[in-house]
């Protein structure tokens, strides 16, 4: 008997980050790290969970927009779904109605992506595979049906994918090997928060040069003084040798994965990040002030959707060997169409989530391999880095076939929410997930939902300090 897509259910899950001043940067101030959750169920006991990423007030607006996206899915046989899910990609966001608020972009398009990863999560679970494994399992027939090629021709087509997935695919079982020995690479960004102190970067950055990462990230943007006194915090310990593991020698900084990255004399590399806060004339100033800590990138240096504004700004900055990455807001495969066409990024940085799913993410990673530009995804947020290891693994091994220059970001907040978190070797890489039932890797725990659910989970009922002093104060007017 054929099985059939019976309902779903969605949750408002929020942490309060901000009381920590985890995610803070220039830009976005006051986060409460967020999720907005959603559970396919079907007539058998086959399930799919998904999620999209906010900073907290506007998530409860992403799940009711869940909530319209999911409709389109009841009634449906999953294998029909999974026959063809670029097929399918394209019937989620065709709703005549629904795509008059996008199209393609803002809320109806991040509540497409957490449905569409939950209809991916549940065709893992369907083949007791993860997520990568599934998708690197494929023929490069299926691979390019499961992916989103609407508006994106001009810049690669379906022939092309095929040729290119081809090409690598007599050699994905040695890759595949290869990075489940050594895991994938990875860099930092827990020690680069605006909010955090001088004391607190310093132990934060210690302590990552000890795990084995050698790719730090920090935030920039809200004073230039501020920012290049941190930096120089950041640079004095990830280039002294003195703090690097015992036993660790230091990288070669001119070896092939460093070359152009301003690595230091340890082998180890800073970025830095302005989450958008300059217009284009502003960012080019700012950040050759910057020159002396020797960034490899600035990410986020204006409006996302500013195209010939980041070519602008990469022009400008490469004869400071400095480079331009984006993509953790550019809404969708079109923008990063026309980033690649303008040649105004070095690095792209897809999202999990602010991409409507897998579907569309397989779209800008054949793209990206097509123009020679590395993929280093965006996972600062929570869930993000369970999801974006999976993406990086099908780029590795059945896309891109490199992974030498690539890093993964890594934040380490709130992984003890998931049953199956991602986890980080000694060597500052990401261990491969590689339990059968784990599908995505984002399945949530009942008891953090019932925990964390806005406004009605225990902690924001009982104890979250802000409101509850402000329920007290109600109960005593």
């Amino acid at each position: 008997m054929s099985v059939t897509i019976t309902g779903f259910e969605t949750h408002d899950v929020r942490f309060p980050t901000s009381l920590s001043g985890d995610g803070t940067d220039a830009m976005n101030t006051d986060c409460d790290y967020s999720s907005a959750y959603v559970t396919l169920k079907s007539s058998s006991e086959l399930v799919g969970h998904g999620m999209t990423f906010t900073i907290g007030r506007g998530n409860d607006i992403v799940c009711a927009a869940i909530k319209e996206v999911a409709n389109r899915l009841l009634g449906k046989d999953v294998e029909d779904l999974f026959s063809n899910m670029g097929k399918t990609w394209d019937y989620l966001c065709a709703d005549p109605q629904l795509r008059w608020i996008g199209p393609e972009k803002g809320v109806i398009h991040i509540a497409l992506g957490a449905v569409n990863n939950a209809l991916w999560d549940m065709y893992a679970r369907s083949r007791k595979k993860p997520l990568w494994k599934l998708i690197v399992d494929m023929t490069p027939e299926e691979l390019v049906n499961s992916t989103a090629f609407r508006y994106i021709s001009d810049a690669i087509t379906k022939e092309e994918a095929l040729t290119m997935l081809k090409a690598k695919e007599s050699s994905k079982a040695e890759r595949e090997a290869h990075v489940r020995e050594v895991g994938y690479p990875a860099y930092v960004t827990s020690a680069g928060w605006l909010g955090y102190s001088d004391e607190k970067v310093a132990r934060l950055t210690r302590e990552a040069v000890q795990a084995g990462f050698n790719h730090f990230k920090m935030k920039v943007g809200a004073d230039r003084d501020n920012d290049l006194r941190r930096g120089k915090i950041i640079r004095s310990i990830i280039d002294d040798p003195q703090y690097l593991p015992e036993g660790r020698k230091p990288r070669d900084p001119n070896g092939p994965d460093l070359v152009g990255k301003n690595a230091g004399p340890t082998g180890s590399v800073l970025m830095i990040d302005a989450n958008q806060v300059w217009d284009v004339p502003q960012a080019i100033d700012y950040v050759k002030g910057l020159e002396d800590i020797k960034p490899w990138f600035i990410e986020e240096p204006t409006a996302p959707d500013d195209i010939l504004g980041h070519a602008a700004i990469r022009k400008a900055l490469k004869p400071y060997g400095i480079g331009v990455a984006t993509g953790e807001h550019a809404h969708n495969r079109m923008v990063f169409k026309q980033l690649l066409q303008a040649d105004a990024i070095d690095v792209c940085q897809i999202d999990s989530c602010r991409l409507a799913g897998v579907s569309e993410v397989l779209s800008v990673l054949l793209m990206a391999a097509k123009f020679g530009v590395t993929v280093c995804p965006h996972a600062g947020g929570v869930g993000l880095c369970e999801y974006v290891i999976h993406l990086s693994l099908i780029d590795y091994i059945a896309v891109s076939g490199s992974m030498e220059r690539n890093v993964l970001e890594f934040v380490d907040h709130l992984h003890e929410h998931f049953l199956h978190p991602c986890s980080i070797n000694n060597n500052g890489r990401y261990n491969v997930p590689n339990h059968a039932d784990e599908g995505y890797s984002i399945e949530m725990h009942q008891s953090s939902i019932s925990q964390y659910e806005w406004p009605h989970g225990s902690y924001w009922v009982n104890e979250h300090p802000k409101l509850k002093a402000q329920m007290q104060a109600a109960s005593k007017a």
